[in-house]
C-alpha cells in the first residue's frame, strides 16, 4: 500500500520521479474516467510513471492501456503538477516525490477493464469526486481539464 504524506518541503525525502495521467471525458464532457487503485483503495485518472526511451505522450497511452484496456491518443496538455511539500511513501519503504504530466485523452479503441493495478472503473462528474476517497490531489487536474485554456504549471 501507498501512502502520501503532506509537510513543509517534504518532497525532499523523496527520490525524484516522472508520471502522467490522462483525463478522459465522456461524450458529454460532463464526465471523467477514474480508476480505483489496488493498493490504496483510492480513486485516480489512468496514469503513472514514464519509462526510458519514451515521450511523455506514449507513456501515458502506455499507462491507460495497461491499466484500463482503453488505447488513447494524448490531445494536450493540462497541467505540470509538483508539490514539494507531498512525499509518496511505499510498502516497500521507497520514497517519491513526483513531477506530473497531465494531459487529456481521446479513446481510439478497446474495452475498458480492470488490469491487477484497478478494483473499479467509472465515469464520474466534478461534484461526484468531492465525496469519493480521492488519490492525491486528482479532482484538481480534473477542474484544470474542465477549463480549458492553456497548460498550467502548478
Amino acid at each position: 500500500m501507498s501512502q502520501v504524506l503532506f509537510g513543509p518541503q517534504l518532497g525532499k525525502e523523496g527520490q525524484l520521479r516522472l508520471g502522467c495521467s490522462a483525463t478522459i471525458f465522456d461524450q458529454k464532457r460532463e464526465k471523467v474516467l477514474l480508476t480505483q487503485r489496488t493498493d490504496n483503495g483510492r480513486w485516480c485518472l489512468p496514469g503513472g510513471g514514464m519509462e526510458s526511451g519514451e515521450s511523455a505522450a506514449q507513456a501515458c497511452e502506455r499507462e491507460v492501456w495497461e491499466e484500463t484496456g482503453l488505447k488513447v491518443r494524448v490531445t494536450r496538455l493540462i497541467g505540470v503538477y509538483s508539490d514539494p511539500d507531498q512525499l509518496v511513501i511505499y510498502a516497500d519503504g521507497n520514497k517519491a516525490f513526483f513531477v506530473v504530466l497531465s494531459f487529456e485523452a481521446e479513446i481510439i479503441e478497446g474495452e475498458l477493464g480492470l488490469s491487477d493495478e484497478t478494483t473499479a472503473f467509472g465515469y464520474f462528474t466534478l461534484a461526484e469526486m468531492e465525496t469519493m476517497p480521492m488519490h492525491a490531489e486528482h479532482n484538481k487536474r480534473v477542474e484544470d481539464a474542465l477549463l480549458g485554456g492553456d497548460a498550467l504549471i502548478k
